[in-house]
């Protein structure tokens, strides 16, 4: 986009006509059409009142791609109109989300939000405070209205004291902050966009799948700076576009994801906004990781409304993305306690690495090309709805057991994104059971003691009936052979 005073604006425009370029005037906008043997643009003239300013948006004739254009030399414009106003260079084509969502831009928020200084971002720290703010300067800076009369919104909350004492009654009463910018349309309804921003902190929390994680940092770059950088530049991108936009939208970022979803659970407790006036809301974690190759980008929640496979599809015929697509509305992530109360929900996330819980999830690893690819695919399906009724709600699936039932772990990560029988081992933690019993990564676990693995609820179930100090027979396939192995729970 390029942005000039009105007066030249209008020159520009007299002296197009003059070289017999099509002008067109639209309402608010401006378009013209430049027919010559060599080149076809089309451009978007835009008036910005508040700023007396004209807004150029330069595209080719193709809807599919934009081609990057830049100035490389404006001369004396208003002395000499006759001279050379510009020239214009073509950089070949790129696609249509990198004029919508800025790499720099998101490198910069995943840089601050998993840097050392903020030492993995736990709950209740002074370093998730100075996330927070963050969060909310940048709320300010975009235009997005407090509710409340704040951004920040502080709640309470106790966590067990240990996997074995699910009791919070004598645990010490701590304080949080969730984060939330309106977009305020006028309308009766509202889309929220979500994603947690708070981590492991320095790795006392238990949740952290290091060998010895304390007093390690644990950046949580993918995990989750990468959804967060997300929420913030949707609300940028939805904020030009108020004028638009045919319901209201709340963008919040929660901490306490990590303890349990203790954020987004306190906020649907007490909600902002009434909940019956929720038309949807889509979860942005870990959506940093996009596998160039695969591109399989992962979406839960599908089930929680008639329109969403089809909305899916249809907009991912631009794309070309390889979804993965669940049903279930609950899942670890903070869609959960949404669906819970009735709203439709998707969760976005682009898969499992090696890096996961570990102080190893480092911006230097985060694929922003690819970020950029799924928010310009949901701001996309977003804008797929505007003609839709409010979304109505479906009741999916609920997975019985939970992590947090478990008596025992074998320690390793599960690769969600994986089609097939059984569970792939993404990643072994070392010292854990099922290192020690011989399993490696890239290990397809089939069989835990008599019961046989086929969906990762099959592996739960079974983990659900082991206690700590029992042994039991594993299977594993690995490179198309069955492997026997023991396991011993500590």
């Amino acid at each position: 986009m390029f942005v000039f005073e009105i007066d030249f604006a209008r020159q520009l425009l007299n002296r197009l006509q003059k070289r017999k370029v099509v002008v067109i005037a639209l309402k608010n906008e401006i378009y013209f059409f430049s027919y010559s043997s060599t080149i076809q643009i089309y451009a978007n003239i835009s008036y910005n009142k508040k700023f007396n300013k004209i807004n150029l948006i330069f595209l080719t004739k193709s809807q599919k791609k934009l081609s990057f254009i830049t100035f490389a030399s404006i001369m004396s414009i208003y002395k000499n109109l006759n001279s050379v106003l510009f020239l214009i260079l073509f950089f070949g084509n790129i696609s249509k989300s990198q004029t919508n969502f800025n790499e720099k831009l998101l490198k910069s928020h995943i840089a601050y939000l998993a840097s050392d200084e903020l030492k993995g971002r736990g709950t209740s720290t002074k370093e998730e405070i100075l996330a927070a703010n963050y969060i909310a300067s940048y709320f300010k800076k975009i235009g997005l209205k407090e509710l409340s009369k704040q951004y920040i919104q502080e709640f309470s909350y106790k966590v067990p004291k240990g996997i074995h004492d699910t009791s919070t009654a004598s645990s010490p009463l701590k304080h949080s902050v969730n984060v939330a910018g309106f977009i305020d349309a006028g309308m009766p309804h509202t889309v929220i966009v979500g994603a947690h921003f708070d981590h492991l902190g320095l790795g006392f929390d238990h949740n952290s799948l290091e060998a010895n994680p304390e007093n390690k940092i644990h950046n949580g770059a993918d995990d989750n700076a990468s959804g967060v950088a997300g929420v913030l530049e949707l609300a940028h991108y939805f904020s030009i576009k108020k004028s638009k936009l045919p319901f209201n939208m709340l963008f919040i970022c929660f901490s306490g994801e990590e303890l349990g979803l203790i954020g987004s659970k306190k906020y649907c407790e007490n909600p902002l906004i009434a909940n019956e006036k929720i038309n949807y809301m889509i979860n942005l974690d870990m959506i940093g990781r996009l596998n160039d190759s695969t591109k399989k980008l992962m979406i839960y929640g599908v089930g929680t409304s008639n329109i969403w496979v089809n909305a899916l599809d249809s907009v991912n015929k631009n794309f070309n993305f390889q979804l993965k697509k669940d049903s279930s509305g609950v899942g670890p992530s903070d869609q959960t306690s949404f669906y819970l109360k009735n709203i439709p929900v998707l969760h976005f996330f682009t898969g499992q690495h090696h890096d996961y819980h570990k102080p190893s999830d480092d911006i230097e690893k985060i694929n922003l090309k690819g970020e950029v690819a799924v928010l310009e695919f949901t701001a996309k399906l977003i804008e797929s709805t505007f003609k839709q009724a409010k979304l109505n709600f479906l009741k999916t699936r609920i997975i019985e057991s939970s992590k947090s039932s478990f008596k025992v772990t074998l320690g390793i990560m599960p690769d969600y994104s994986f089609d097939g029988k059984g569970v792939r081992v993404d990643g072994v933690t070392d010292n854990k059971p099922a290192a020690i019993a011989g399993v490696v990564t890239g290990d397809v676990i089939k069989q835990l003691g008599e019961i046989k693995i086929v969906t990762m609820e099959d592996y739960m179930k079974a983990l659900g009936r082991f206690n700590k100090g029992e042994e039991t027979s594993l299977k594993v396939e690995r490179r198309g052979k069955i492997i026997d192995l023991m396991v011993r729970f500590k």
